[in-house]
């Protein structure tokens, strides 16, 4: 049975990023609401819409990503739904990480009790060093601090380094709930199942815990507001007999689903995003999260191109698009919509997003909420 995507129901449009910004200062080690950002929520309008607005690892365009603070960001700013990628300690506890190595987002290389820690993997067949969340237990991860993984880009984030615990899963689910009930209206949670073929070869299956810790919330249900998503194919298939919310598949515009590579399948992320492949997607998910430049690829002056079909096509098989990433730094936008030369300068993320809206995209993925949720604002 295909599950019903809700729509988003109400989504305020924050106030200036600075002032928003200014009301998430506290370490997340003991979550406690910002009064300082009483003044954003009653700046804020609701509205109905269906567009769907994702904080991309939170507001980790001003805060360093999956932090709780950055999470609690995002949604002050307007997110509809906060996204923690998941990986798992040694004793199976769901943790929020961009990935299973954690030496580019946390400061365990300056701990000398973990030295012996640091080990040579494959992850997805790619040789990686540095200390894996799995090689630790969550009280030895509650010892390290976050810091700002793109340092080159957002040296302003660095300021907060050090300031904020690796988050649980169980502590994010807790986070939007607090935060529903201040801000009065529902702030989701969009998890991501990191390398999940990977963690199974570790003997730390990712799936059982995020099933058993949406069914402890009582968050597998229809109407509750998540989507579970990987860029991997057979564990959203398993999951799609065992969880009742909506499933997203992840693509990217090159390389192919790792479960497909180890299992010694050829096809590859252009063959899920075919017609073929889309109407196959359909049958176990409920929507598409492709690289944006799968919708409009870049030409080579690095503008804009003529978008795909592929909205369209996804539409066709009943899937909602959600493309990622839209951050504001001209390093990340199409060269028409850069400010300057310095690539670390803030461009023109309003156009970027107005581009791919028009191309009939459902939602996004964002580093920047308040700019999504303004642009959203505009354009009605």
């Amino acid at each position: 049975m295909k599950r019903t995507v809700l729509p988003r129901r109400f989504v305020p449009v924050a106030a200036s990023a600075l002032a928003v910004t200014a009301a998430v200062l506290v370490p997340q080690a003991v979550p406690q609401s910002a009064p300082a950002a009483d003044t954003a929520a009653q700046s804020a309008a609701h509205h109905h819409d269906d567009f769907v607005i994702v904080g991309h690892r939170g507001a980790s365009g001003y805060r360093p990503e999956h932090t709780l603070a950055s999470y609690e960001l995002a949604a002050r700013m307007g997110a509809d739904y906060i996204e923690p990628d998941l990986v798992t300690t040694k004793d199976r506890v769901l943790v929020a990480r961009h990935e299973p190595e954690i030496g580019g987002t946390t400061d365990v290389a300056a701990h000398p009790e973990f030295v012996g820690r640091k080990k040579t993997k494959l992850l997805d067949g790619v040789a990686v060093t540095g200390w894996f969340t799995e090689d630790f237990t969550l009280a030895e991860l509650r010892t390290l601090r976050a810091k700002e993984r793109i340092a080159d880009v957002r040296q302003h984030n660095t300021v907060f380094n050090g300031h904020y615990q690796i988050p649980t899963f169980q502590e994010v689910i807790d986070l939007s709930r607090r935060l529903s009930k201040e801000l009065g209206r529902p702030v989701g949670i969009y998890p991501e199942t990191k390398h999940p073929t990977y963690f199974q070869q570790q003997g730390l299956p990712l799936e059982p815990e995020l099933v058993k810790m949406l069914n402890r919330n009582g968050l597998n249900r229809k109407d509750a507001k998540v989507f579970v998503q990987s860029f991997e194919v057979s564990n959203l298939q398993a999951l799609h007999k065992q969880l009742r919310v909506p499933l997203v598949q992840l693509t990217s515009s090159s390389g192919a689903p790792y479960d497909f590579v180890a299992a010694g399948d050829k096809r590859t992320y252009a063959d899920v995003v075919s017609r073929d492949g889309l109407r196959e997607v359909a049958t176990y998910a409920d929507g598409l999260g492709p690289s944006k430049d799968q919708l409009i690829p870049l030409g080579a002056a690095g503008k804009l191109g003529k978008p795909t079909s592929l909205v369209a096509d996804a539409h066709r098989a009943g899937l909602v698009v959600h493309p990622y990433t839209f951050r504001v730094e001209n390093t990340f936008l199409p060269a028409e919509f850069d400010s300057s030369t310095v690539a670390t300068d803030s461009g023109n993320l309003f156009g970027e997003i107005a581009a791919y809206r028009q191309a009939g995209i459902d939602g996004l993925f964002t580093d920047n909420t308040d700019i999504a949720v303004a642009q959203e604002k505009e354009a009605r």
